[in-house]
């Protein structure tokens, strides 16, 4: 199998974690936003909403968005577990899961930030104070959701990763970034340490991939 993928990319980011801990070895390829090289169009004939991370399977078939492939790799690789057995917890593993990919990135990512400079001419400060906004606002919820929670160990569900920390985890990187102020998120604080000692969520972050830049 082959990823596609970005370095800083929040998506592909999680991908990364999830073939880590599964232990599954693909060949790993870039295409560098900033630059537009996922708007060529030989990436578009594989992924025509021309966003980063594309799975390549061996028999050439291609899977996209991120949450998708790792529901993929979790029905194909089931260990380690990235949901839990029980359906209530399933289903709080998703919905915290959703608050990091639907609620956040999709409305503070790169193209989004691209779109305010230059279609609303916003300075690159304010393209960034929309973005914190929008990372607070997701993690205040996500904070609520955990602190205190007796489904909290941890991790953001009990005490092995789920799915919900590998969309957390690049997240917290993205408001890093930002300057967000995590002192107000002390329980998304202490999963995210967690998180950083486990070595599949380490090799995963974007300063050691292969295409890293400063």
């Amino acid at each position: 199998m082959k990823l596609i993928g970005y370095f800083r990319s929040s998506a592909a980011f999680r991908v990364r974690i999830a073939l880590n801990l599964k232990g599954i070895t693909v060949e790993h390829a870039s295409r560098h936003l900033r630059k537009g090289e996922h708007r060529a169009p030989d990436y578009v004939a594989l992924n025509p909403q021309k966003l980063v991370p594309a799975l390549v399977l061996d028999d050439g078939e291609v899977l996209t968005q991120s949450m998708a492939i790792m529901e993929y790799l979790e029905e194909t690789h089931p260990a380690p577990p990235l949901l839990p057995k029980d359906p209530v917890g399933r289903a709080r593993v998703r919905a915290l899961s959703l608050i990091p990919t639907a609620d956040i990135h999709p409305i503070q990512n790169l193209r989004v930030m691209a779109y305010l400079r230059e279609k609303y001419d916003q300075s690159e400060e304010a393209a960034f104070a929309w973005s914190r906004h929008w990372i607070e606002t997701g993690f205040d919820a996500y904070e609520a959701s955990i602190a205190g929670n007796r489904h909290t160990g941890a991790y953001s569900h009990g005490d092995q990763p789920t799915m919900a920390d590998l969309c957390l985890v690049p997240q917290v990187f993205n408001a890093q970034r930002f300057k967000v102020d995590m002192s107000r998120y002390p329980a998304i604080q202490r999963i995210h340490t967690t998180c950083m000692k486990h070595p599949a969520f380490d090799a995963a972050q974007p300063s050691k991939q292969p295409d890293a830049e400063p």
